[in-house]
């Protein structure tokens, strides 16, 4: 599961509209659109500081050796930050925090529990669009030998296609 940058403007409409729509949260109408921009930050922040510990990640793995995703993992438990399945309460529990300390946001009604199953369905949606791509860009090149150098370089190719296409990077 995967948070992409072209979604976040997205996301955050959702969530908003979502939230007070249920009466989780009070928004006047002239700050709807600070309160969208405070969503997306958390929002960006996590993709942001997800490439940052990426990359480290990828420079320290090719001078150790270690595998890449463990010390992805190590870093962000450094940080504090959840990466992987645990992405998704990481996000939910910044997002809460935002709602409870925003200007912007009049009144938070819904205790944690109920804000984060109105928020997690809505990010589960937008995060499995991976899967999505994966299939796609593998339909496209069902007739290269998977597993192959060609097949890895078309797969490279076609995905970044895939995702330019749909806006997501």
């Amino acid at each position: 599961m995967r948070l992409y940058g072209g979604q976040v403007p997205l996301i955050a409409e959702e969530i908003l509209r979502v939230l007070v729509r249920s009466g989780d949260l009070e928004v006047a109408d002239e700050n709807v659109p600070e309160v969208e921009v405070d969503i997306q930050s958390v929002l960006k922040e996590y993709i942001r500081m997800d490439r940052e510990l990426t990359s480290k990640a990828r420079d320290e793995a090719s001078r150790s050796g270690v595998s890449m995703m463990r010390i992805k993992r190590q870093l962000a438990k450094e940080k504090s930050f959840e990466v992987g399945e645990d992405a998704m309460g990481y996000i939910i529990d910044q997002l809460i925090e935002t709602f409870l300390h925003s200007h912007h946001v009049e009144e938070v009604f819904s205790e944690d529990h109920d804000l984060r199953k109105r928020i997690r369905p809505i990010l589960k949606r937008h995060m499995a669009v991976d899967e999505e791509l994966d299939r796609e860009v593998r339909d496209k090149i069902k007739n290269l030998e998977e597993g192959s150098k060609t097949w890895e370089q078309e797969y490279q190719k076609v995905m970044g296609s895939v995702k330019r296409n749909k806006g997501l990077e």
